[in-house]
């Protein structure tokens, strides 16, 4: 199911996924029970993070759905929420209360996650799905600042695991699992894989990485194995060039919060064990002579400070050649801002724009963005598309929106979303 459409209607597809990513979406449990989870329908897998609106234990969760035009919405669960997805007659719909705004499919499971790795662990819970060419690997589900009290608040990470590691059968992960995931991964196309998750214990991440890289290397024989390692900033710069060394593509070290005393309160262990809000930058600019521009990301989690100071920083960044992306905050089940409420979508969609225009101004482009960061099928991918900066990766065109007269010059709706991002 997938039709060509205007970019006008991909605009408003942009502001309906804000929406839905401020209010949620109700599933039922009856619903639920109708989905082929065995064999056709990608379920969510909480390996580092859980991005609902609340805590759902009942039954499992899919990850994301598609509307008719192929626009991936993801799928972040609330009980109250307006925004509903029904059955009916083996056709689902989302609905915004009783109107139906358009016919879904859910987001298809990958076959490697069927499969487990030699020592018996299902691959599900080592590798998860981000996108139709890339895979993200939590190797850790829990962070060691949470023994220091130092957690970041919007963080939840040690009660996703508290919560959902027995259910869903998560654990560390060995960097041969790890391997072996990624080369069942590349037989079904995924050719992109980012390292991440909590800080371990004497903050020896540098060595672990390697050996993920160097395994992965050996058991696919490709040195260039399309790996972004996200990693906390150092105390000594130059552990980043080992990154490098062992054939990681990219590497990306999220700030989370630009304005400093927001950084020294919301992330109390970046700044008390990892150098301060000055080492990540300066940990950020190594890398971009390291890695190259374009080669290196820093998420932040937007909603938290004023927007002003956000866009200070992601203009510093992106200056020096930084993928510098804002992440929707969902006040997360578990972190010590649950509860609190995210600004609105519209205060968001503003902020998206002004970032893309921040990153087309400073020359980074569609295959930067893919190459560093794990976010397909996201706000600024579709951006990008509107602006006809296409990727030409197979799998990827397979997957992305396609628009009526593809071929003809930029229309009026393209201009105006230029003139908003000004």
């Amino acid at each position: 199911m997938s039709r060509a459409i205007t970019r006008e209607e991909l605009f408003k597809e942009i502001e309906l996924s804000n929406i839905i990513a401020n209010e949620g979406i109700y599933i039922s449990p009856e619903v639920i029970s109708t989905l082929d989870f065995e064999n056709h329908v990608q379920e969510q897998m909480r390996t580092c993070f859980d991005m609902n609106h609340e805590t759902y234990t009942k039954t499992k969760l899919p990850t994301s759905i598609r509307l008719s035009s192929n626009f991936r919405l993801g799928l972040p669960y609330r009980h109250n929420s307006r925004f509903s997805v029904q059955h009916e007659n083996g056709k689902y719909y989302l609905l915004e209360g009783n109107n139906q705004i358009d016919e879904v499919t859910f987001v298809e499971k990958p076959k490697f996650y069927n499969h487990k790795t030699s020592d018996g662990v299902d691959m599900k819970t080592i590798a998860n799905e981000v996108g139709k060419t890339k895979v993200t690997v939590a190797y850790s589900n829990e962070c060691a600042l949470k023994d220091k009290g130092l957690d970041c608040k919007f963080c939840n990470i040690n009660a996703t695991k508290s919560r959902f590691a027995d259910l869903q059968g998560i654990s560390w992960k060995t960097p041969y699992q790890i391997a072996e995931t990624y080369a069942k991964a590349r037989e079904e196309g995924y050719e992109s894989i980012t390292i991440t998750g909590g800080f371990v214990p004497e903050r020896r991440e540098v060595e672990y990485y390697i050996d993920v890289a160097e395994t992965i290397q050996d058991l696919t024989g490709l040195q260039d194995f399309g790996g972004t390692a996200c990693v906390g900033a150092p105390s000594d710069l130059s552990v980043i060039e080992k990154y490098k060394e062992a054939g990681y593509r990219a590497i990306s070290t999220n700030l989370e919060v630009w304005d400093e005393n927001f950084f020294k309160t919301i992330c109390p262990g970046k700044e008390q064990i990892c150098g301060g809000r000055q080492n990540w930058i300066n940990a950020l600019k190594h890398e971009v002579e390291v890695f190259g521009k374009g080669n290196v990301r820093s998420f932040f989690v937007a909603g938290i400070e004023p927007k002003s100071t956000l866009l200070e920083g992601i203009e510093y960044l992106t200056e020096l050649g930084v993928v510098a992306i804002p992440l929707h905050w969902i006040p997360n089940p578990g972190s010590a801002l649950e509860g609190h409420r995210a600004p609105t979508p519209e205060w968001y969609l503003d902020l998206y724009q002004k970032t893309y225009t921040l990153l087309k101004k400073n020359g980074l482009t569609h295959r930067d963005l893919y190459h560093s960061a794990n976010v397909e099928n996201s706000i600024f991918d579709y951006f990008y598309d509107l602006d006809g900066d296409h990727l030409d990766i197979p799998k990827h065109e397979a997957d992305r929106v396609h628009f009526v007269g593809e071929d003809s010059t930029v229309d009026n709706r393209e201009e105006e979303l230029i003139e908003k991002t000004a």
